[in-house]
């Protein structure tokens, strides 16, 4: 390893069920990776392994128990585990960007606006931002007649194609991506590809959750089997 983008050492997770009289759940222990710039990390293992679980503590939605999630924003190693909330929601501005299966948005928001302000946010001025959604709305497939219309009217696949355009516009340095091409058809999935491929060769970082067997075979670098990170592999 040279200088990796993200490092975790020593992650554990457990869940309380407050419905089962506080009964605490272990979901992981002692999970430990390192993801360089233009490297795409694909965590497997089977559904309820905690492979989500393991995005959302990088993206500071979930608290691990113990253990330290390092994100390198600049030459500074930031602790996600230990961040204070606006330390972390200045990370997700600048830092990483998360794709996952849905698409949250303001109702009324056109689908080109939702993508432009996404590229916006890393910096790119108003003609780049436009430019660069279109291109994105294009090659996923977004008909041109939808650009101008909110989200929320479109199928499902096109809700996704969105969703994916809008977590690729930014340029930061580590995208998390969770099973985003899972209601993609296989003309997508390959553009999807594609797109992750021009990530990696522009040094972008990649954490990645995929269904499909395709995708994960062509974009990663290396695959970390979640399932070795269990309470009950690791008794």
């Amino acid at each position: 390893m040279t200088n990796p983008i993200l490092t975790l050492e020593g992650v554990s997770k457990s869940f309380t069920l407050h419905l089962q009289g506080g009964q605490s759940i272990g979901v992981m222990q002692d999970v430990h990776f390192a993801v360089e710039p233009g490297e795409c990390v694909v965590l497997g293992g089977p559904s309820g392994a905690g492979k989500s679980s393991i995005l959302k503590m990088i993206y500071g939605n979930y608290r691990c128990d113990a253990g330290s999630i390092l994100l390198r924003d600049g030459e500074e190693p930031i602790d996600i585990a230990m961040a204070e909330p606006r330390r972390i929601l200045a990370l997700r501005k600048h830092v990483m960007g998360y794709v996952s299966q849905f698409l949250r948005v303001i109702p009324r928001v056109p689908a080109l606006a939702i993508v432009a302000d996404a590229a916006r946010e890393t910096g790119l001025d108003e003609a780049e931002a436009t430019a660069r959604a279109k291109r994105l709305l294009s090659l996923l497939n977004v008909p041109e007649r939808l650009w101008g219309l909110p989200p929320a009217t479109f199928s499902g696949g096109e809700q996704q194609r969105v969703n994916i355009a809008r977590g690729l516009a930014p340029d930061r340095p580590l995208l998390l991506l969770d099973e985003p091409t899972a209601s993609l058809d296989a003309a997508n999935r390959a553009v999807v590809v594609d797109l992750i491929t021009e990530k990696k060769l522009a040094g972008v970082a990649i954490v990645g959750i995929f269904h499909d067997e395709d995708v994960r075979e062509k974009v990663a670098d290396r695959i970390v089997d979640v399932v070795s990170f269990s309470p009950a592999e690791a008794a």
